[in-house]
């Protein structure tokens, strides 16, 4: 009866496991829509990555002192879509993710670039909620810098 005991614990463990790669893999997805779509200028794909109503941030940091500027989903769907001869490529890491039911937390170390050429790194952080469409991005704030950027996403 023992051995029986410690095989269930040990199947429901795995069965856990599995759930929460797959979830992972969800929320990954929906951030590399994101990315890909600004990358190939696919608005419809980096759209599919949001929820309704999301927030868009950034951390903009003038003469030492850093403020907080909310950009509209749209204007920024309306510049990926734009055909244009250059191509905006962030390349992320996915550092931590953390997940509780229907709530997602997301930490990317992030370089972009605009065809090859370096302009700045920072951090990616998302707040994804899983809904009936699956998961989405229901709010992102970064941080943008040019120094200090050798450890982070290649």
């Amino acid at each position: 009866m023992k051995r029986y005991a410690i095989f269930a614990l040990f199947v429901c463990i795995l069965s856990t496991n599995a759930f929460a790669q797959n979830e992972e893999d969800a929320i990954k997805k929906a951030v590399n829509n994101l990315f890909t779509g600004m990358k190939n200028s696919d608005s419809t794909l980096a759209k599919s990555a949001f929820a309704q109503d999301c927030i868009m941030q950034t951390i903009v940091n003038k003469n030492g002192v850093a403020s907080v500027r909310t950009e509209k989903l749209d204007g920024f769907l309306k510049f990926i879509g734009t055909p244009n001869k250059e191509k905006y490529d962030e390349r992320i890491v996915f550092t931590k993710i953390l997940i509780d039911g229907p709530l997602a937390s997301v930490w990317t170390d992030y370089k972009f670039y605009v065809d090859e050429k370096f302009l700045h790194c920072g951090v990616n952080s998302f707040q994804l909620i899983k809904g009936d469409k699956g998961w989405k991005i229901a709010y992102l704030i970064d941080t943008r810098r040019k120094e200090n950027c050798n450890s982070l996403a290649q």
